[in-house]
């Protein structure tokens, strides 16, 4: 049985941080941008750190 490759999408949206988080950026930051307030952007535009649940899935994507 051949190795199986990674998922490439989440390589790309997520990353290990030193103390074994996972970074994420904020969803609802593409389009429809005039009815949002500057300061939602401005939230929307900083990283997040993924939920403890979710960990595990992710680290095997990656």
């Amino acid at each position: 049985m051949p190795k199986l490759k990674k998922k490439s999408g989440s390589k790309k949206r997520f990353k290990k941080t030193a103390n074994g988080y996972i970074k994420k950026k904020h969803a609802f930051k593409n389009h429809l941008l005039t009815k949002k307030s500057k300061k939602r952007k401005r939230n929307l535009s900083k990283f997040s750190l993924l939920n403890r649940s979710d960990k595990k899935n992710i680290i095997k994507q990656i």
